[in-house]
């Protein structure tokens, strides 16, 4: 009974800090882009070698798209002349970060793991853009039309004055809100089962600090699983309160968030077979050696 209580518990806490903080951060995002015009972002990613990689990533880490609004972003990006390279950087990250997982980080696993996940899920994705740009693989991009999205609201009319702006930008939160919810409780209520109910010990074999193999199997096992970085931070979580490393944890967000069949799917439609087989290729590279990087560091 008292495993139970305590089970039920946690997924009240988790839960209730996850509702706030996502709202919270969603609102104050939404609320910026009512200021800042995406097309000025659009230029500065036009600039040409690293810097343009650079800004690729950041657009990618202070957007919060779901997949639905990558894939029209990317083709707009494609059509309005923006380099291969820094496409597919804003590509690899945009699923990994934004503020909220950031700020979500920050506060249940510590800052110095936000800022760690946050320089390295960058540099990957800055690196990898640049080889697949001096690969020569923009013939991997197949020739289609931008289709309009509602979430390209930069032409929009906006409201006046901050305060519709904040009601606004409050009522754009609650319907990405909506539409994480289900994702949200389901990823909760697993790391509460694990936190209640499944046994240390196996956890700390299967997925410690001890077993030299750990992050590798924990990063196959993500990759077919489509968890947002919300849903993977909860499991992420209990799974270390049983015992598993932070690298292991950090494997499993990057694997099981940055190949989301659903935007793997979309991705499809404009990008040949090759690339989406290296995309896979290189999400995988990122999650296993971020997640040794995490544990050696862990252990120095």
């Amino acid at each position: 009974m008292n495993t139970f209580i305590d089970t039920t518990k946690y997924f009240i806490s988790i839960m209730a800090e996850l509702v706030i903080l996502f709202l919270g951060i969603s609102t104050l995002i939404a609320l910026l882009f009512m200021y800042v015009s995406q097309d000025k972002l659009k230029n500065w990613m036009s600039g040409k070698g690293v810097w343009g990689n650079i800004m690729g990533v950041v657009f990618g880490a202070v957007t919060p798209f779901c997949a639905c609004s990558t894939v029209p972003m990317t083709l707009g990006f494609l059509q309005a002349g923006v380099p291969f390279g820094t496409v597919m950087s804003f590509v690899i990250s945009s699923p990994l970060m934004d503020p909220l997982v950031f700020v979500m980080l920050g506060t249940f696993m510590g800052w110095k793991v936000a800022v760690g996940f946050l320089v390295l899920t960058s540099f990957f994705a800055v690196i990898f853009g640049m080889i697949l740009d001096k690969m020569g693989w923009s013939n991997q991009v197949k020739n289609v039309r931008i289709k309009q999205n509602g979430h390209e609201q930069d032409n929009a009319e906006k409201p006046e004055g901050f305060i519709n702006r904040l009601k606004v930008s409050f009522i754009t939160a609650w319907e990405d809100f909506k539409n994480v919810f289900i994702y949200m409780v389901i990823g909760v209520a697993i790391g509460a089962a694990i936190y209640g109910y499944l046994p240390e010990e196996l956890i700390t074999k299967v997925a410690g600090p001890e077993n030299p193999f750990a992050v590798l199997v924990v990063a196959i096992i993500g990759m077919p699983l489509y968890i947002r970085v919300t849903s993977a931070i909860p499991i992420g979580l209990a799974l270390m309160d049983k015992g598993a490393s932070i690298g292991v944890v950090i494997a499993l967000i990057i694997s099981g968030a940055g190949i989301a069949i659903p935007e793997l799917t979309m991705l499809a439609s404009i990008f040949k077979e090759k690339l989406i087989i290296t995309f896979i290729v290189v999400v995988f590279i990122s999650a296993v050696l971020s997640g040794l990087i995490f544990n050696m560091i862990l252990v120095i």
